[in-house]
């Protein structure tokens, strides 16, 4: 909680170059191979959805559209898990039918996964 009170009142810097500082500072902070999944993440992202800005949220590297968080990269670590989470909101145009996976989980990634998270990124931000 104290990450999100912190987060919020940097919110009106939104979308600036501290953000994404911060989001690549958090990511380099994490114990291997979360960081290095981090990392991974953070590319396919930013090159699957440009449009999208990076920032914290509740301490987490996440990515928005117009200030809404579409997904977000929860490290194993930050709650003792035994892998990590890629995670999309209810801003993410993921829906199919009447249900959905809105989270995944993640243990390492190979190539035929950052193919299949770079099109949810794509799905996720389509209007």
């Amino acid at each position: 909680m104290r990450e999100y009170v912190q987060e919020r009142k940097g919110a009106a810097r939104a979308g600036t170059a501290d953000d994404e500082s911060a989001v690549l500072a958090k990511i380099a902070a994490m114990s291997a191979p979360d960081r290095t999944m981090a990392e991974r993440l953070h590319a396919i992202v930013k090159a699957s959805a440009p449009g999208l800005s990076s920032r914290l949220w509740y301490g987490m590297p996440a990515y928005a559209k117009d200030g809404k968080v579409v997904c977000f990269f929860q490290d194993a670590q930050k709650f003792k898990t035994r892998y990590a989470t890629l995670g999309f909101s209810d801003k993410a145009s993921l829906d199919e039918g009447h249900m959905w996976p809105t989270a995944f989980a993640l243990k390492e990634l190979t190539a035929a996964d950052e193919a299949r998270i770079s099109v949810l990124v794509k799905k996720a931000v389509a209007e």
